[in-house]
């Protein structure tokens, strides 16, 4: 069975910040969707599930379009922590619009705190990896998908495979 791990800053190594920083801004450019409704939201949602299950991975998943929680759900080992994990990286994905990965790896390259950098409570706000902004062409963000409960590149990458193969 696979335990919830803490979110810990120093999942990558610093030479491979850049790279890393890249890869996600990549990402975040060919991760637009042609429409995101609630469907889409639950089916999307339901993809995240499926493929933590397979993998036995001990995750929260949450799916929004605008501020509405259109799918959430929580494995086995998870615990409400992770709920709260959620809320703060989705909370930094609305407030920056990009990922909360690229936001945390865009801190640490500068050798900054990202909390200590913006002002903002820890307690609110997380710049881990997990939230990914569901952007539609032509339109801007619309909404947020969130995994919490692995490491965070982890979380990121889970979320971003999912978004992949719903995009097809």
């Amino acid at each position: 069975m696979t335990t919830t791990r803490a979110h810990t800053s120093g999942d990558i190594d610093e030479t491979d910040i850049a790279t890393a920083i890249a890869q996600v801004e990549a990402e975040e450019r060919d991760l637009v969707l042609p429409r995101f409704t609630h469907d889409d939201a639950w089916r999307l949602g339901c993809l995240l599930f499926e493929l933590a299950a397979e993998r036995n991975h001990a995750v929260t998943i949450d799916v929004r379009k605008g501020t509405q929680q259109v799918f959430h759900a929580a494995r086995e080992g998870t615990t409400p922590d992770n709920d709260t994990w959620v809320e703060r990286k989705v909370r930094t994905v609305y407030r920056f619009g990009t990922s909360s990965y690229l936001q945390g790896l865009r801190a640490r390259a500068k050798g900054q705190d990202f909390n200590h950098k913006h002002g903002l409570p820890f307690t609110e706000y997380v710049a881990h990896g997990g939230a990914f902004p569901v952007r539609v062409e032509g339109v801007g963000i619309v909404g947020v998908v969130t995994v919490s409960g692995l490491a965070q590149q982890d979380d990121h990458a889970l979320v971003v495979e999912a978004l992949h193969a719903f995009k097809g």
